[in-house]
């Protein structure tokens, strides 16, 4: 039934969040050099808002404001070149207990922001990023608000770049990586470097978290479809594993727990709320009135001859084979989701529509399947 369906994908859902985690980065830079724009652009979302979150530690200036699988960490109150002592004390302070808790609850990388046309680096700036480096925090320079004409960055903000480089600070990268946010309207000025900074992020960030990274961004469809693919494959193996041993058709319900565990977790990849995604995987998956050990067979009854291979029985290749082509049916429904290209009627998505579109993309790897049993 519905219900059924809703309540077990709830269940998988909440625990894919958690083992997703979070990313926690500091974003450090004077005010007005764009800290916010660069954050809310490569998130897709606004993130980083003056007044939002909790303090990292008791009585710190340091605030996180957790979003699912995003956590940012700004300075509150405290302007740097002003405060430069205290701010740095607190980093300290914040990197070193955060080192004990979970690691969603450490700071995993710092970005520090510099406006691309000021001219000079001063020795504050330095500080920060060598007192980062040396708490094992890897920093991200960025340079913001760098024109760009015809592919070349502006004379002042090569400079800038040029004087950072030549203090061989350890920074990620070795160099600054140029940015422009959003458009600018007046003058038409496109964003740029964007793609950069996230993956540089991104191959610096523990591997525990760098799939809440790509879930949390919003501009690397490739990143996003790369994890997705991890989470395919790692569902695959435990569905193999789980029919190593032939099973009884009847009792392939047990597959059902590991696929719904993809599905959900292709959803977070894709920024799908709970109640989106649900709707679009019982249209997808045609579960709606099953249950139990029912929900087996309408999972596995798109594959040809599956409840009389050998004699009635789930084997690895079938399990392992039918859980990669759903999966990857799947992948295109949360692409599609995430694109806002799935059909609709009167604003809603048409779930008939998201059916023929998960059957269809179904369709095309199922020969696969036939071709190995």
């Amino acid at each position: 039934m519905t219900q059924w369906f809703t309540e077990t994908f709830r269940t998988e859902f909440d625990k894919q969040a958690e083992e997703l985690g979070r990313i926690n980065l500091a974003i450090f830079g004077k005010t007005g050099v764009g800290k916010s724009t660069l954050v809310n652009a490569i998130f897709g979302e606004p993130v980083a808002q003056t007044g939002i979150g909790a303090p990292v530690t008791m009585g710190s200036h340091l605030y996180l404001d957790k979003r699912g699988t995003l956590g940012v960490i700004d300075t509150r109150g405290l302007e740097i070149g002003r405060d430069d002592a205290e701010i740095l004390k607190e980093i300290t302070k914040a990197v070193k207990e955060s080192r004990g808790r979970p690691i969603a609850e450490q700071i995993h990388v710092a970005w520090y922001c510099i406006r691309g046309m000021d001219r000079r680096f001063e020795e504050v700036e330095e500080r920060f990023i060598r007192t980062l480096a040396d708490l094992d925090v890897p920093v991200v320079v960025v340079l913001t608000q760098v024109p760009m004409r015809d592919g070349a960055y502006h004379p002042d903000a090569i400079e800038l770049a040029r004087q950072i480089q030549a203090r061989n600070l350890p920074i990620v990268g070795g160099r600054p990586f140029m940015t422009y946010a959003m458009r600018d309207q007046f003058t038409g000025q496109p964003p740029h470097g964007l793609m950069d900074v996230l993956r540089a992020t991104f191959h610096v960030a523990p591997e525990a978290v760098q799939a809440a990274l790509a879930a949390a961004q919003a501009i690397d469809l490739e990143l996003k479809a790369s994890q997705a693919h991890k989470a395919i494959a790692a569902s695959t193996a435990a569905a193999a594993a789980a029919a190593a041993v032939p099973i009884p058709f009847s009792s392939a319900a047990m597959l059902v727990p590991i696929q719904l565990a993809m599905m959900a977790r292709l959803a977070h990849l894709h920024k799908l709320s709970l109640d989106r995604a649900a709707v679009l995987a019982i249209a997808s998956t045609s579960l709606a009135t099953s249950a139990g050990r029912a929900a087996a067979a309408g999972l596995l009854k798109f594959i040809p001859g599956a409840g009389s291979v050998a004699g009635g029985v789930i084997n690895a290749s079938v399990a392992s084979g039918f859980t990669l082509a759903m999966g990857e049916a799947w992948l295109v429904v949360c692409q599609r989701a995430a694109n806002r290209t799935l059909p609709t009627v009167g604003g809603v998505v048409d779930t008939e529509a998201v059916k023929r579109l998960f059957e269809s993309e179904l369709a095309k790897r199922l020969p696969r399947i036939r071709q190995r049993d």
